[in-house]
């Protein structure tokens, strides 16, 4: 990760099963799940198609990974 790879940080879900996420500790937005996260990473200058989201210098997820699921 160089010097301008944006850093995500992703929060713990809440009861309906949202999650905050920050790029660079700017924005905070509300979003269900992985697409809608990869979305907003599109949104915000990096191409999906190559982030990997369980990649760990880039982001860090709190409370469940990128494979967590609301029961």
């Amino acid at each position: 990760m160089d010097a301008d790879t944006p850093r995500v940080v992703i929060a713990s879900p809440d009861g309906q099963g949202r999650r905050c996420v920050r790029v660079d500790g700017g924005g905070l937005w509300a979003r269900s799940d992985l697409r809608d996260i990869l979305e907003f990473l599109r949104r915000a200058g990096l191409d999906p198609d190559h982030v990997d989201p369980h990649e760990g210098t880039l982001f860090t997820w709190d409370g469940g990974g990128p494979d967590w699921k609301q029961r």
